[in-house]
C-alpha cells in the first residue's frame, strides 16, 4: 500500500469513522460536506485516489458503494468475507419493520451481495426512482411486485414501463443492531 497524503488520510478516516458509527459508508455528498469540498466530485476524486492506492474499493452503482480494504493494525475486518454466502459487498442499515416476519428489523445491518441476477421469491434491495427498499421480489411481465414480510404493510407494485426500477443486490444475511432486549 502506498502512503496516503494528509487529505487522503482525512477522507479515509472519515469513511472508517462513519462506518463505525452508522454501519455504512458515507455518500460522496456527505464526504464533501464534512471535509469542506466544493462538490461531491472533489470527494469522488479523492475516493479514486484511495482506490488506486489499494485502501478502498469503489462499488459502482451504489451511492454508498465504498468498501475498506485495509485493516487497522490492531483491528479486524469490519465483516469477515467468509461470513456470508455469497459474500457481502456492502451493509445497508434497515429502516422500518416491513420485513420483520423474516427477522429483518429496524436498525439491523443487512448484508447485501451486489448483483442484478436475482430470482422471484428472493429478498432484494431494490431502487424505485430515488428510493431504496428491501422486499421479496415477484416479477411478472412488465410488473414487479415488492412484497413485505409484515401483514401491516402493502406490496409495492412497479410498472416497469413508467417507473425507473433496478435491483441493487441480494440480501445474504443480517447483523442485529446490537441492542439487548
Amino acid at each position: 500500500m502506498k502512503a496516503l497524503t494528509t487529505r487522503q488520510q482525512e477522507v479515509f478516516d472519515l469513511i472508517r469513522d462513519h462506518i463505525g458509527q452508522t454501519g455504512m459508508p458515507p455518500t460522496r455528498a456527505e464526504i464533501a460536506q464534512r471535509l469542506g469540498f466544493r462538490s461531491p466530485n472533489a470527494a469522488e476524486e479523492h475516493l479514486k485516489a484511495l482506490a488506486r492506492k489499494g485502501v478502498i474499493e469503489i462499488v459502482s452503482g451504489a451511492s454508498r458503494g465504498i468498501r475498506l480494504l485495509v485493516e487497522e493494525e490492531t483491528g479486524i475486518p469490519l465483516v469477515d468475507p467468509g461470513m456470508f454466502k455469497p459474500s457481502a459487498d456492502f451493509l445497508l442499515r434497515v429502516s422500518g419493520m416491513s420485513m420483520k416476519d423474516i427477522g429483518i428489523l429496524d436498525g439491523d445491518l443487512l448484508a447485501v451481495h451486489k448483483t442484478q441476477d436475482v430470482r422471484n421469491g428472493q429478498v432484494v434491495v431494490a431502487r424505485i426512482d430515488d428510493e431504496v427498499t428491501v422486499k421479496r421480489l415477484k416479477k411478472q411481465g412488465n410488473t414487479v411486485q415488492l412484497l413485505p414480510e409484515n401483514s401491516e404493510f402493502s406490496p409495492i407494485v412497479v410498472d416497469l414501463r413508467e417507473q425507473n426500477f433496478s435491483v441493487e443486490g441480494l440480501a445474504v444475511g443480517v447483523i442485529r443492531n446490537g441492542e439487548w432486549l
